[in-house]
Order: C-alpha cells, then structure tokens, then sequence
C-alpha cells in the first residue's frame, strides 16, 4: 500500500499578517488622503528597495557571524551582507547621498512602504509593517522642522480626526541641557532618565520623580528601578519638563532652584527654545493654536537618533485596554531632526528632518473613530452560465461590461447549479448578476438580479411562498441595453 504523501499544515509565520480585499482598500484610501496632503505641500514620492547593505542601515552594523540582531539579514553570493530594511530614513539617507550631485537641495520626498523588524512578537507588535514618511534633506533652520508639524496636523485633519489629536513638539537640547546640568554622563543612566521622562503621561509627575530616584513599584508589586538621582534635582528636572514650577515637589529649595537654573543657563537649552520659539511663531501665524500643535518638553523620541527639535501625533480620544480601563489611544507617528545620518556618508554635515506614520496603527485609529471605510468593496458583475455550450455569447456580454469599465466577470465554476453561481457571486459581494437561459435566448432579453436590493428585501420577507412570487430585486432588459442597464442600475446602487 502507498503510503499517503503528508500535507503541509497551512499557517502564517508569527508576526505577519494577512490582508483582505477590505482591509486592502479602506488603508489604500487612506494612504490617498495622506499623499495628497504631502503633494500640497510639494513633496515628491521616491521609491527604495526592501534590502539595503547592512552597513547602510547604521543601527544594526554585522558584530558577529550573521548580523540578525533586529533585523533579518543574509548574505549575497558576493559575501556582502544585506538586511531587509528596518525603517525608511536609512535608506533615503543612501539613496540621497549617491544621488547627492543631481538633487535638488532641500530634496523633499515621501515614501510608503513595508519595513521588517526581527523581534518577538506580541499582540499588536508585528514583524512586518507599514510606515509612511516624509523628509526634508538638506534645510538646516527650525523652519523646516516647523513645516513637517504643520503637515502632520493637516494629515490628521484630512483623515476626519480634527479635534481627536495633538501634535506634541520638543527639542533634543532641553534634554541635553538635562543631562549636562546634572553631570550625567553614563550612558546607561542617561537613557534612564529620559525614559522616565518619556513616562509623564502614563505615570503622571509624581511617578515620573521615582523613576528619576530610587525606583517605583506598581500595582502588582513590580519594582523597576530608578535613575539614582538625588529628590531635589527629580523636582528640578520635573519643573523643566513640565515647564513650569513643580508644585508637588519642592520649587522653593534653594538647591532645586540653584539646578533649575542650571540647566536653563546652559548652551543647549537656551539654542532649544531658541528653535521652539521660531517654531511656535510660524505655528501662530499659520493658524495653528495649541489644541493642534503644542510646544511640549516632556516628549522623548529616538534617544540616539534625533540632534533637534522632536514631535510625535497623540490621538486624544479615550480607548480600552485589555483590563478594560479607559486609555488614551496615544501616539500615531512622529519624528524630528536628524542631521547625523546622512553625514555617515559624506563629509560634510548634511541636515534633515522628517516624519513617519505608523499606516497600520492609524488605520485602527480611524477604524475606531467610523474614518476608515472598512467595508468590503463592491465585487464585479458576475455573468451567470447557464449553458456550457453557449458559453461565447457569456464572454461577448463580460466583454462589453468591460469594455464599458464595469467590472465584471463569467462564472468559472460548476455550472450544474444555479444556487451555488449565485452564491458564489453573494460571496463576491457582486452588485448584480445577469442570466440568460434558452428561454431568454430566444426572446432577446437578459434577467438582471439586483443582489443588493435583493438582500435589503430578504431581511423584510419571511415566507418562502412570498419570496417566490416577489422575486425581489430581479427585473428583464433586453440584450442590446445590457451596459446601459447595468450602469443605471450601479449609479443607483452606488
């Protein structure tokens, strides 16, 4: 007896997704909306290949055998490593500096794409995703960096979200002033403290301070442990971030106070506010109040990537987590200025700044809020076989649908029963399918059932006999005005 071949077990690799025809087209139309605000704005698109040379993406240089640590790599027959790219700036940065001689400078660009992260993940947390980003290589002035936050808020209005969100803008130097005026040197204690600066809107003033001292310890008892810093320079750092007196801490020691002024005195904070302020005087005369774009010291992004000024999108509207609490949904995208990057490819300093949104996240966003349009997109018109040896005049009659561009389709299937066609032009989601049996044929006209007008009177008819004699939704043509037909009938549908 010959043994059974085993079938593979069908199954999706964890961290990837699957996309529906749905889904496909309610981000697509969104992705239309965001293009056609980066076009307004004079942004041109550019298009980068999946891999680029390990080297060239920076963050994930090869230390060992296989460079796999956080991205997905291999190596090309020529010994060269190559990495699926893991954001889209590094390549841009390439594709900029090999391109540098015939560019326009500032170059403006968009880009859209898949981008693949070699970690584990979790609900939520994908391997592969979707960003879009904008950038201006080459424009050195906070006038730019003011720019990508305007264009930012004009996205979120475009997408139906006014009202919903924030745009939140800081500037890397008033960290570094932070840091510099507490004599915070150690790498290790430095991206403590700006993620516990990152923690204000989770944690709130008084549990960002612990996470400055000592430590802080949860709900559930969990202790994660603090930057070390003395509780009279956690009030300080608090009134700096919060840009204002500390009132739960102590403004009035003189050592707090001595610290305050200390980092408001130094190089990097005074150039900070420098920036924000041009910034805010180009939100002011654009029309762009602080319920939209909003000078904020608390926000922290990209501990070695940014030099300047920062922003990220929060939407402000209220979700539920998975313990049922009520949460702001949060950040959508951000970015800021990075003028270090390009420069690992020229020697001269080459300034940029730029956005990426987060496609996927947003989506769900606008999926919550009723913005996204979800719904399955109309299906073709679906010519119905009624007989196998006439199947010509079927393929005549798609052919004219298409000609005319409607989408349409023969039924390609068993034709034995007449159910499962319709069925199968149900599942479809088609608007209507056309039937021409012999008796039809001989008369010259076509049976068009309106599956849409069909499903809206079956919800209302409940006997079978009633259903017969109503035949909802089904009406004759004759053969000659089928497109006419059809397309009075998809305008009225549509």
């Amino acid at each position: 007896m010959t043994e059974k071949t085993k079938l593979i077990t069908p199954r999706l690799p964890r961290g990837f997704e699957d996309r529906t025809p749905g889904e496909i087209a309610a981000v697509g139309a969104m992705i239309d909306k965001i293009k056609h605000v980066y076009e307004r704005y004079g942004f041109d698109p550019v298009e980068t290949p999946l891999f680029e040379y390990t080297e060239t993406l920076g963050k994930f240089l090869p230390d060992t055998d296989r460079p796999n640590a956080g991205v997905f790599s291999l190596q090309d027959d020529d010994e060269q490593w190559m990495s699926l790219r893991y954001d889209l700036t590094a390549p841009l940065a390439r594709f900029f500096a090999e391109n540098f001689e015939t560019l326009p400078k500032p170059y403006r660009s968009y880009r859209q794409g898949y981008v693949f992260r070699n970690e584990k993940p979790g609900p939520g947390r994908f391997r592969q995703f979707m960003q879009f980003d904008a950038d201006t290589v080459g424009a050195p002035g906070p006038e730019a960096d003011a720019e990508m936050c305007m264009m930012m808020a004009d996205v979120m209005d475009a997408l139906g979200l006014q009202g919903k969100y924030v745009v939140r803008v800081n500037n890397r130097k008033v960290l570094d002033g932070i840091m510099e005026a507490a004599g915070i040197v150690d790498e290790g204690q430095k991206v403590t403290t700006l993620r516990a600066i990152d923690k204000l809107d989770k944690f709130g003033p008084e549990g960002v301070k612990l996470l400055l001292g000592a430590g802080r310890k949860d709900e559930s008892g969990d202790f994660t442990k603090g930057a070390g810093l003395s509780p009279s320079m956690a009030d300080a750092i608090m009134s700096v971030v919060l840009n204002e007196p500390y009132i739960a801490g102590s403004p009035s020691d003189p050592e707090v106070a001595a610290y305050t002024a200390k980092v408001e005195s130094t190089q990097n904070y005074v150039e900070a506010w420098q920036e924000l302020g041009v910034m805010k005087a180009l939100f002011d005369a654009a029309g762009y109040g602080p319920d939209r774009i909003k000078i904020d010291p608390s926000v922290v992004r990209g501990l070695e990537y940014y030099t300047g000024p920062v922003f990220e999108i929060e939407l402000t509207f209220k979700v539920q987590n998975e313990k049922g609490q009520d949460v702001v949904f949060g950040s959508v995208g951000g970015g800021g200025r990075y003028d270090g990057l390009v420069s690992r490819f020229r020697r001269e300093p080459v300034p940029a700044t730029g956005f990426s949104i987060g496609v996927s996240r947003l989506a769900n966003a606008l999926k919550l809020t009723g913005n996204l349009g979800a719904t399955e997109p109309a299906g073709p018109v679906v010519v119905l076989v009624m007989d196998k040896a006439e199947t010509a005049r079927y393929q005549a009659m798609v052919s004219e649908l298409r000609a005319a561009g409607i989408r349409a389709e023969m039924f390609l299937g068993s034709t034995k029963n007449f159910g499962k066609q319709v069925a199968y032009a149900d599942k479809r989601n088609s608007p209507a399918v056309i039937i021409e049996g012999s008796q039809e044929r001989e008369q010259g006209i076509l049976q068009v059932k309106d599956l849409i007008a069909g499903k809206q009177a079956a919800q209302a008819i409940t006997d079978n006999a009633e259903w017969k004699a109503a035949r909802p939704g089904q009406f004759e043509i004759k053969r000659e005005d089928l497109v006419s037909a059809v397309q009075k009938l998809l305008s009225e549908q549509g």
